[in-house]
């Protein structure tokens, strides 16, 4: 071969290993073929303190008035603990208090101030706009209580309880009994706000029975939430979809919450004792509403149909409830899987970190490995 193509050839080769994807998922990450760009994923099971999760514990009071039933709500940030596995290389089992493992969200019986204690948190993250989100949760037992895993486009709570724009997954525990397991499947819309904040005498509430007692141990309950529609799951399996103008058109965030006003056509209760809500996971991939965040996926995503530059979300295959079945799949506890992502949490293997210099340190690799080569053809071709 001449030198001077000799010399072409190697810069070629230079110049395609250099731009050559550094890292899988990229350009995001697909669930039925749906693409989207970011993700936030917690491991309850392995976190200790709450503050370094990616959530927020939710700190307000609520009047028996205000509350629309005969006590009033007080959201506090000792009614939501962590209570991590005892081992990490463990995925079920009791936490480091005793009792199950995973976040504990808890309603206690009234004190003589007429409020019920309750435990709430939300995201950080308030830019998400169209996604796939699932929770691993076990309900409790405990009678008079309302559990819910939802989306409000609402920030600060509890704002969200006048809120236009919801969509929830609600588990009553007063309905739990031999023979019915219901999950209570809403669109909060301005439709129900005119009903008096009563979802139920609106065409986006529907209550679905499930073949599993949701207070017997943990499953999956998932919504994927689009432009036209959302698609409600549980343990992988289609439960139902929604339409309409209940289907939210703004950003907002994720919010877990178990609560009691005593109102016996809803919530029921109060509890008579402590009763205990345990959440193991929360996954969510998503579109961004951040212009910030839309410019640095623009920036890592050169080629999306590049191998490996989208990575497919696992499903799982069943309720994840013991050690073989409980530990399911993190892209955040991948090493090379969420560059530039920057919210993740929960077992220590995470990356979460060290994505923002990783990306930068692999922008830098690529350039020096395309400099190293240039000077290597330049010298050869002299």
């Amino acid at each position: 071969m001449p030198l001077f193509t000799r010399s072409i050839s190697l810069l070629s080769s230079a110049i395609i290993f250099a731009s050559t994807a550094w890292a899988n998922c990229e350009c995001g990450y697909t669930v039925n073929g749906t693409l989207y760009t970011d993700l936030s994923e917690t491991d309850f099971l392995h976190i200790k303190n709450i503050n370094e999760s990616g959530w927020l514990t939710q700190v307000y009071t609520v009047e028996r008035e205000a509350a629309r039933g005969p006590f009033g709500k007080d959201a506090s940030a000792k009614q939501v603990t962590t209570n991590p596995l005892k081992s990490r290389y463990d995925w079920a089992g009791d936490g480091i208090h005793g009792g199950d493992a995973g976040l504990q969200v808890i309603v206690s019986n009234p004190g003589k101030n007429g409020v019920i204690p309750m435990g709430e948190l939300g995201t950080n993250r308030s830019d998400m706009l169209y996604g796939s989100f699932r929770a691993a949760i076990k309900l409790t037992g405990q009678e008079g209580t309302c559990g819910a895993f939802f989306w409000t486009n609402h920030i600060t709570a509890p704002q969200y309880l006048d809120d236009t724009q919801e969509i929830d997954m609600e588990f009553l525990s007063s309905q739990f009994n031999e023979t019915s397991h219901p999950v209570n499947l809403v669109l909060q819309s301005k439709a129900s706000v005119d009903a008096g904040f009563d979802a139920g005498n609106t065409d986006s509430f529907q209550t679905h029975q499930l073949p599993f007692d949701p207070s017997e141990g943990f499953n999956e309950y998932r919504f994927d939430w689009f432009e036209d529609r959302v698609d409600f799951y549980a343990n992988g399996v289609f439960l139902k979809s929604m339409t309409g103008e209940g289907v939210p058109k703004d950003p907002g965030h994720l919010m877990l919450s178990q609560w009691s006003n005593g109102d016996p056509k809803w919530s029921g209760g109060p509890p008579t004792k402590d009763a205990i809500m345990t959440v193991s996971y929360v996954k969510g991939y998503f579109n961004s509403s951040d212009t910030k965040r839309q410019s640095d996926w623009e920036n890592r995503c050169k080629d999306i149909n590049a191998p490996n530059a989208t990575c497919e979300v696992p499903e799982i295959t069943a309720p994840p409830q013991n050690n073989a079945t409980a530990k399911t799949f993190f892209f955040s506890q991948q090493h090379n899987m969420t560059m530039n992502q920057t919210v993740s949490g929960g077992n220590p293997n995470t990356i979460e970190s060290g994505a923002w210099s990783i990306h930068a340190s692999m922008q830098t690799i690529s350039t020096a490995v395309l400099l190293s080569s240039l000077v290597l053809v330049l010298n050869w071709y002299s």
